[in-house]
């Protein structure tokens, strides 16, 4: 949503995370520049560079915030199920964030912040699996790609379908307890 020219920015980084999340849920990161950010907020075409340096720079923001509210999203669950919904509910609800996180080559992956951030998602992806031993952890991971392969296939709708109107988190735990009744 471009912002009126002549807006005085009381914070001009959040105006530019904010545009580019947009473009992003529209038009994919391809689509991206900080040029055309700059001309949505309303400021110089040199005023993004000086929170973010350059584009990838603005995608690790991107990618450290999405990890905060993934983190949170996740909370203190030990029920690899309830993970799974949870990681779909955030995918659905954060699509632009969900595009950039898991994109190394869009990123500054020595990024000291990136790298908290992740860590952090990384300890609540663990700790259901804490303790279970190797089966049990093999399971999380096979638990992990299921979840993040699920978003994947429903931000690209290619899940649309199989939806058949149902959420999202509805019809992940559907899948989920299929499965389960398979095994």
């Amino acid at each position: 949503m471009p912002i009126e020219r002549g807006y005085h920015h009381g914070d001009l980084r959040r105006a530019v995370l904010d545009a580019a999340l947009d473009v992003i849920a529209a038009e994919g990161p391809a689509a991206l520049s900080l040029r055309d950010l700059a001309r949505r907020a309303g400021v110089s075409h040199a005023a993004p560079a000086h929170h973010f340096k350059d584009r990838a720079g603005l995608l690790t923001a991107i990618a450290v915030e999405g990890h905060g509210f993934l983190s949170e999203a996740l909370g203190e669950t030990a029920n690899l199920s309830d993970l799974g919904v949870r990681y779909v509910r955030f995918a659905d609800r954060h699509p632009a964030h969900f595009q950039i996180m898991f994109r190394p080559d869009l990123l500054h992956t020595r990024d000291p912040e990136l790298l908290t951030a992740r860590e952090r998602t990384r300890g609540r992806l663990l700790a259901a699996v804490e303790g279970r031993g190797g089966e049990q952890a093999a399971g999380f991971t096979a638990a992990w790609a299921m979840a993040h392969g699920f978003a994947t296939l429903l931000l690209s709708h290619n899940l649309d379908d199989f939806l058949g109107g149902r959420s999202p988190e509805d019809a992940f735990r559907s899948l989920v307890a299929g499965r389960e009744s398979d095994s």
